[in-house]
């Protein structure tokens, strides 16, 4: 390999003049010196040309076509020339390259660094390991620490919302440039006081979009007093859907719908019969068999021509009716036979209450258990038709139902909402109440807002009017969110990225670690 061919493959290596390349175990090595004649003291800045010695140095550089590289650096000390000096000799560096007392070059460090942002310790060791660049985790975390915080600018309109640093135990705060989507800073806990001492610290954004939580809307007020606060809509739709919700539960009675065809007695002198798919199989096959036997076949020559077992044929031939094919009503002999007439003439007139046949035939002497009484009298007891039952919808069916615009739903959805609020006047005004809010959030009509809660006062439907009687506590935000255009969309799609880099680095991460990985990983 030539040098002109080294330095075109290492641009970074123009300052250097390389000497000779050699093959080793774990890829490539390169011996090179530096091609100025002089180096600049970096105690004193003073330019010196006066060598005082030379010695070689390792650095670890970038992979060269997926081999490691080594460069063994020539490295000259020079004696300064100031005699004011404090040092007396100092060793030339290569701007770009190297640093004082670091073995490995700029390039290596950098692509550490980005490797460790984009996949933290363990994940990105092992990519590293496979591009040919050995190094620990805890080398990886050490860059992503040190690297400098983004410069601060000013933020106009600013988004704060918390995320889960542990579910249910610790939680942060995210801000965000709601502008450009540009994470701003992440700040531990999410009380009032961190957000006003960023607020003070920093320039005041002209809009803050919070959800209403009271301790963000304090710490707004209080660091940047003169900021408009502005209620997300995403929040106060969620909170509009919890309210509906406990309205729905409160008229859960209503949810029933009304039954047009109730099932009827049974005649008193019928006894129904065994109904089912086996009940009906079993009636086709006795058909068939005694059909056949009514045309002269023999038992051999049906199970033959049906493919049966010759027992089986001669069981539904024995049969004198369908019925005695079933389980439990088969030809062997019961100690329940002597009282299945009472049993039947009791059930034909109407009782079929297992408990009360059971007693009676006890007293005339049986001697077996209940379930066998039980067990006969339920193939004679009438069975709705659950298919054709509509089941009643439940309390989140309906809420969807209420919040989603009428648009979105389904012919079906659309005709039982509509059925059910015509049983309903309560939940109707509720609908209401509903649709008008989505109007006022959707065509961003916040001047509505008084008349609108005033309305849903006037109403006294549980949760909504709650939910009426909190959005006058922050009054002011609610309007803005109801008005201006701005919202926290932006910040919802951050904390997303926030619980997947967190996750990513299984839980484990400091507080600073993960705020810089959030600022500087793009």
């Amino acid at each position: 390999m030539c040098d002109t061919t080294v330095e075109q493959l290492l641009p970074h290596l123009g300052s250097l003049k390389i000497e000779r390349v050699e093959r080793w175990d774990l890829g490539l090595r390169l011996w090179a010196s530096v091609r100025a004649s002089s180096a600049t003291c970096l105690s004193c800045g003073t330019a010196s040309e006066r060598v005082h010695g030379r010695y070689w140095r390792e650095l670890a550089d970038v992979p060269i076509a997926g081999a490691a590289a080594r460069i063994w650096l020539r490295v000259r000390r020079f004696v300064c020339g100031n005699a004011g000096c404090a040092v007396r000799t100092f060793a030339e560096q290569v701007d770009g390259l190297t640093r004082r007392r670091l073995r490995s070059t700029d390039g290596l460090r950098q692509t550490f660094t980005q490797i460790g942002l984009a996949l933290a310790g363990r994940a990105g060791a092992r990519l590293a390991a496979i591009l040919g660049m050995v190094t620990s985790r805890s080398t990886l975390l050490r860059l992503v620490r040190g690297l400098p915080n983004p410069p601060a600018s000013p933020v106009t309109v600013l988004g704060v919302d918390d995320f889960a640093i542990r579910r249910g135990q610790n939680y942060g705060t995210v801000l965000i440039d709601c502008q450009d989507g540009r994470v701003v800073d992440l700040l531990p806990g999410r009380d009032a006081a961190p957000l006003a001492q960023w607020l003070t610290e920093h320039a005041k954004p002209q809009v803050i979009c919070r959800d209403r939580a009271s301790a963000y809307a304090e710490g707004a007020r209080t660091g940047a007093p003169d900021a408009v606060q502005v209620a997300d809509r995403f929040h106060l739709w969620q909170n509009l859907a919890k309210a509906v919700e406990r309205c729905v539960a409160r008229h859960k009675d209503c949810l029933r719908e009304p039954v047009t065809t109730p099932p009827g007695d049974l005649p008193a002198a019928e006894v129904p019969e065994p109904r089912g798919a086996m009940a009906q199989r079993r009636r086709e096959h006795h058909q068939l068999v005694h059909d056949l036997l009514a045309e002269g076949a023999g038992i051999r020559q049906i199970a033959r021509h049906l493919g049966w077992g010759r027992h089986t044929v001669q069981r539904y031939a024995r049969a004198a009716t369908w019925q005695q094919m079933l389980v439990g009503q088969k030809p062997r002999p019961s100690s329940l036979d002597p009282f299945k007439p009472h049993l039947l003439r009791r059930i034909s007139e109407g009782c079929r209450k297992a408990t009360v046949l059971h007693r009676e035939v006890a007293a005339q002497g049986f001697t077996g258990g209940y379930g066998i009484v039980r067990a006969f009298v339920e193939q004679y007891r009438a069975r709705p038709d659950l298919s054709t039952v509509v089941k009643p919808p439940s309390v989140r069916e309906v809420t969807g139902w209420i919040c989603r615009h009428p648009d979105h739903l389904v012919e079906r959805d659309s005709d039982r909402l509509r059925a059910l609020l015509d049983r309903c006047p309560k939940l109707g005004t509720a609908a209401g109440l509903v649709r008008s809010f989505a109007g006022m959030l959707t065509n961003l009509r916040g001047t509505q807002l008084d008349a609108w809660i005033t309305a849903a006062q006037q109403a006294a439907l549980p949760g909504l009017t709650g939910f009426a009687t909190g959005l006058t506590n922050d009054l002011d935000a609610v309007t803005a969110g109801l008005t201006l255009p701005h919202s926290s969309g932006p910040v919802e799609g951050n904390v997303n990225k926030i619980k997947m880099i967190k996750r990513q680095m299984y839980g484990r991460a400091g507080f600073d670690l993960l705020r810089k990985r959030v600022l500087l990983a793009g």
